[in-house]
């Protein structure tokens, strides 16, 4: 019997495992971006019990983050609106610096990311949503290019994890709300 649910708990997590790795589910990476070849890079994630619609309805209301994660201000999405779209731009404070953003994926409770382009530092910053038997799993990367992120790296490597790190706790906080 011990064997059996040994067994069945190695299945259960390979095929856990496997769903990251299933393309659907996975970062669609532009060229120079990819964690590889980046110049830094983080990632996080969190389990979410709240459905990925729930989940995408809070995240994209972009306008909002500042009322609720601490590494957001000042967030203005183009044409007056207060949810993020396919090929929104925003502008925005994080990490006391003010960056424009361009949505370039935005498939609705699966997947988001934006470009924020410097002349000092380039980022992507990339949503999934995963699907799971008790809600979602989300997971935010963000690859960074440009001559800043050497001093990022340098004296606020752990700053950048962290703050993903509360944007998601946070996130889960509200989607958990009845």
């Amino acid at each position: 019997m011990r064997l059996i649910v040994l067994l069945l708990s190695m299945c259960i997590s390979v095929a856990i495992h496997a769903q990251s790795f299933d393309p659907e589910y996975s970062v669609n990476w532009p060229t120079g971006y990819e964690p590889g070849k980046s110049k830094f890079f983080v990632h996080n994630e969190i389990e979410i019990a709240a459905t990925p619609e729930k989940v995408w309805a809070i995240l994209v209301e972009a306008v909002a983050w500042p009322n609720w994660y601490e590494g957001a201000h000042d967030v203005v999405v183009s044409g007056n609106a207060t949810a993020l779209q396919q090929n929104s731009v925003f502008t925005w404070k994080t990490m006391g610096l003010h960056f424009t953003s361009t949505i370039k994926e935005f498939e609705p409770q699966l997947r988001l990311s934006w470009e924020s382009k410097k002349k000092s530092i380039q980022g992507y910053h990339a949503w999934v949503i995963i699907p799971t038997a008790t809600g979602c799993r989300v997971i935010t990367d963000e690859s960074q290019n440009g001559w800043l992120t050497f001093f990022e790296k340098t004296f606020q490597g752990k700053k950048l994890k962290r703050l993903h790190d509360v944007w998601l706790t946070e996130l889960k906080k509200k989607s958990e709300e009845p």
